[in-house]
């Protein structure tokens, strides 16, 4: 099943190092190109989700003023799963640069 483009950008923006929650939303927001900006509560939500089907791990928790900041990271499992996103995403666009290869050399004949 194909993962959701959130998701995938959560996934690649802790494929590197752990990082908290701030630090996922600026990555994923980097990484996208500004495409993507994730509200907090819709990252904790999913941070939850990843937690839960093991595909992430709290790595540490640490206070910063105050605060309970939590820092995550892939799994073994989470790394597969994005390794596998990556083939699909890979498979997909070679298939439909072929397609498109074909479409102009049948619109615009044989290059000379």
């Amino acid at each position: 099943m194909a993962m959701q483009e959130p998701t995938f950008f959560i996934l690649t923006a802790l494929a590197e190092q752990p990082l908290h929650g701030y630090g996922v939303i600026r990555a994923v927001t980097e990484l996208s190109g500004g495409r993507i900006t994730l509200r907090a509560g819709t990252l904790y939500a999913a941070l939850d989700r990843l937690t839960e089907e093991g595909l992430l791990v709290v790595d540490r928790e640490e206070a910063v003023e105050g605060r309970l900041r939590r820092y995550y990271r892939l799994t073994d499992d989470g790394t597969g799963a994005l390794s596998a996103e990556v083939e699909r995403l890979r498979a997909n666009a070679a298939m439909a640069a072929a397609r498109l290869r074909r479409t102009t050399k049948l619109a615009f004949g044989p290059a000379s």
